[in-house]
This record gives structure tokens, sequence and C-alpha cells, in this order.
């Protein structure tokens, strides 16, 4: 584009200020261009490496530096290694639980003469094993149900009521479906944990002889997800009861939403919560992210709330007992852009020396952890540790904002930063919280990771099917609930189902 000279001002002062904006406009384009090569060519681990001034980066990494202040005395001293143990290499033993199938491998008869002409005898023998893997077996599970009559009354008796008896029908997870539920384990396991579609496990089928086709799998997968709401509702009510819940969410594709076309977002919510020393999971599906789906969620609970800065989580912060947490992970996600849209070689920059805080805080933590200190002791050790760094970490924060852009990179993660910087500090004031919301970003993850193979829900009723899978299937690492309530004749069915995803231990369920 042409710049007509003559509609620039005469004032030097005026020049100066359309070439500093010109400038910054400049600098934020840079950035993007930058940081969008990062995304798509970049590394995507959040580790820093050291930076050495003195030298450029070599293939993106740099080797751990030594300190300048004791780098000269490095050479003068002497290192003494303790006795240690290494581990055997080679290959791992395989599981004695495992079952083994004797193959024998002898000597033809007549390689047991010896030149001699004496019979050899056997002196010993070496084993060798090796790993193998059955196919899986299809079977059909026949159902027989003796009847029984009395040759006497010849069907009736003297009132007219049926003497024939039957033994009754046994609990089923699927009533008259041919299905069991083992083969619906199999298929809810393999679907939502190892994140196999249903018409790729409709393929399977068929190499075994079996013409089972996926919308018959799907209308398995909504029943039984229907069968198991209930449990998802005191999964709920268990997350209710504990000091903190953490709350994430991402977006999921759903087909034939009413009213809706079928390439709008809708979005998978998870809530993690419960005992801290052994919290439970609940995902929910829902059309939007309002607001309005936390709410609902936690109608009642006065604890702490972490999340990430999305607004929808204002609401929640406005509810009386209800105490918001900011999330640190977030807050060094926007300081590590800054450094990614640099490229290299580079040198130390301000985005570096706010990692450095924030580097700080997370090695007390690790130090909390290594010494396995109980919720009391570890708030002490962030009041002595931790705030000061934070206070200073402020200060720092407040200075670069007056004299940072705004709309670049660095502006934008110092305005962050200081936004929700009252929610990000909450954490020092209990030993029960943590600094970021990774918790509640690790549980979604499988979801986000299966989503790739899957691709979308084709129905609304696959959605909450999936939201319900996706709570059950974490279980078996999470807490049983803690009172016993009634089990009925489809409890009995689910539980077996529970047992074949290796859940077997959330089988005693209780109800307050």
């Amino acid at each position: 584009m042409n710049l007509d000279v003559s509609h620039l001002p005469e004032d030097p002062c005026c020049l100066k200020a359309i070439i500093i904006s010109d400038r910054e406009k400049i600098q934020y384009l840079e950035e993007q261009i930058r940081l969008l090569r990062n995304e798509i060519f970049g590394r995507k681990s959040e580790k820093r490496p050291v930076i050495d001034d003195k030298q450029i980066f070599l293939f993106n990494e740099a080797e751990q530096v030594l300190d300048e202040k004791k780098g000269k005395d490095a050479a003068d001293e002497s290192f003494i290694v303790p006795a240690h143990s290494r581990r055997k290499s080679g290959r791992k033993p395989l599981p004695p639980e495992l079952p083994r199938v004797d193959i024998i491998h002898d000597l033809d008869e007549s390689e047991k003469v010896c030149g001699c002409g004496q019979q050899r005898e056997r002196i010993g023998q070496e084993v060798s094993e090796k790993l193998d893997y059955v196919p899986a077996k299809i079977q059909v599970e026949r159902h027989i149900r003796y009847k029984y009559a009395c040759p006497v009354c010849e069907g009736v008796d003297d009132e007219g009521a049926p003497t024939v008896k039957i033994a009754p029908v046994p609990a089923q997870l699927l009533p008259k479906s041919m299905a069991t539920a083992g083969l619906v384990a199999h298929i809810v396991t393999s679907k939502y944990e190892d994140a196999l579609p249903l018409y790729r496990q409709e393929k399977i089928f068929s190499r075994l002889g079996i013409d089972l086709c996926r919308a018959t799998m799907a209308g398995w997968m909504i029943k039984t997800a229907e069968q198991a709401s209930p449990i998802i509702d005191l999964f709920g009510k268990e997350i209710r009861s504990g000091p903190l819940v953490n709350i994430d969410e991402t977006t999921v594709q759903v087909l034939k939403e009413l009213g809706r076309a079928n390439t709008t977002d809708s979005y998978m919510w998870v809530f993690r919560g419960g005992d801290p020393q052994r919290p439970s999971l609940v995902f929910k599906y829902h059309p939007s992210r309002s607001g309005q789906v936390p709410l609902a969620f936690l109608n009642g609970y006065k604890g702490y709330v972490q999340t990430d800065g999305f607004n929808g989580y204002e609401a929640l912060g406005r509810q009386p007992g209800i105490i918001l947490l900011g999330c640190w992970a977030h807050a060094r996600r926007k300081f590590d852009k800054v450094i990614k849209a640099m490229g290299s070689p580079r040198k130390q920059s301000a985005a570096d020396q706010a990692l450095d805080y924030i580097r700080q805080l997370y090695g007390i933590e690790k130090l909390a952890s290594q010494k396995g200190l109980d919720a009391e002791r570890k708030k002490q050790l962030r009041q002595q540790e931790a705030k000061p760094i934070l206070d200073e970490f402020k200060v720092w924060l407040d200075e670069m904002a007056t004299k940072t852009p705004p709309k670049g990179l660095l502006g934008k993660a110092i305005g962050y930063t200081l936004t929700f910087w009252t929610r990000l500090i909450r954490y020092i004031d209990d030993g029960l919280l943590r600094p970021d919301n990774n918790l509640a970003e690790n549980a979604i993850r499988p979801f986000v990771l299966g989503r790739k193979n899957w691709l979308f829900s084709a129905h609304p009723n696959g959605a909450f099917a999936s939201a319900v899978f996706r709570s059950i299937l974490p279980s078996r690492l999470m807490s049983p609930l803690m009172m016993v309530f009634p089990i009925t004749s489809w409890l009995y069915s689910l539980m077996t189902v529970f047992w074949l995803f290796g859940v077997g231990s959330v089988c005693v369920l209780i109800t307050k």
C-alpha cells in the first residue's frame, strides 16, 4: 500500500507517535506469526530450558549451565559418588500369574543313542518363555429354564391356579436383548477407555464371524447409561460434600440436536471433588457453555471451586459460600507463549523472569510433596516461603504493566495474571488446595484424545451415554460411595459390568 505523504502531520511529535504506534502493530503481528509457526512446527512442551546468553540455541535445546558464582570454584571441588545399585538390564520377566503352556522339544529317538552305542540320559533342560496372544473368542450363553408340573393335578389345582413352575428369569442388564453384561462391558471399555469407535468394533466383530451393526451397539450404550444414571447422581452428591470442586469443559460435536446446526459446538463438562483422598468424577454433557451448567450442578454447595479464567464461572463467585480459585498453570502458559513467539536464538526476557517466579512457587509445592506434609504443615510452608515470592511477583507485575503494550502477548499475560491475582494466591490459605486446576484437565484429557478417533456423537443421547461412562470408568481409581443402598435387580447386572471394567471395588455402594 502506497503511503500518502501529504496526509502526514508536520509536527515531529505527532510523527513519532505514528511511528511508535505502527511499530507496536508490527511487533504484535510478528509475535502472532512466530506463535503460529511454533504451534505448527515447534515444541509443545512447557518445560523451559536454561538459557546461556553467550551461546545460541542449537536444535532448540540448552544444556544445564553452572551458576556464575560457583563456576570459578567448580573445577577445584571434588565429588564423592556414593555406592548405588543399578537395575539389571535386559528383558523383564513375564508376570508369574499368567497361565503357562508347555511345549516340549525333544531329540529324535535315533539321536538319543551315543556314538559308543550307549543310550543317552536326560541331565537337565533349558526353558525360554515367549509371550503369546490368543484372539478373542465369541461364545453363546444358553439359558435353559426347566419347567415342573404336577402329574396328578394335570396343570391346575382345585382352585384353577396353574401348577406348572419354571425357574425365574435371571437379572439382566438389558432385558430382551441378546447382549450379556460381559459383551456390553467389552464394547463400552473399547469405546470409552480405548477410544475405539463403534464402526471399527463392527469390523472387528465381523472378522470374528458376528454380524453386529453399530446402531445396535449404540442402542445398548444408551440403555446401559440410563441404567447407570442413579449412580452418577450419587457421585454428584459425593462431589458436593467435599471442600473443593475442580471444573473444566471442552467442546464436543453432537448431531441431531433440536434447533441447532450439526456444526455447532456443544460441551462436555467435568466436575471433580469429594473426599480429597478418594475423589469422584462426574461428566456432564450440555449444548451450551453457559455458566448455568456449573450453577445447577453445584446447587447448595459451599466451599472452594477451582477453574480457569473463563467468564462463565463468574456467577459461581457470586454465590454465598463459594470461593473461587485461579489456576497458575494457565497463567504460566500465557508467559510460555511469549517465549515461544520470540523464536530462537533469543536472550533472557521479562517472560523468563515471570516464569522464574512461578517456578519457585512450584518448587515449594514439590518440596512439600517430597516431605509428605499434611494440610496444616503445607499451609505453614506456603505462608513462610510462597507468600514472600508472591508479594515480590505482584510488585514486579504492577511495574511491568505500566510499560508493556497491553495488546501484545506479554501484556496479555501480565493482564491475565493481575486480573485473577486474588484467586491465584488463594491456594496458600489452605493446605488442601492446589495452585492449579491440572487435576480437572487431566481428567478430561482422555475424552479429548478419544474425540480424535470418534469425532462426534450422532445424537444427544449418545453424548449423554458418553458422559455417564466417562464418569464410571475412572471410578476404579476413585472412592466407593460411603453408604449402602438396597441393591435392585438391575444393579446386580450393572455390578457385573463394573467388575468386568475392573471396578469391582466400587460395587459396595452406599446411600446417604
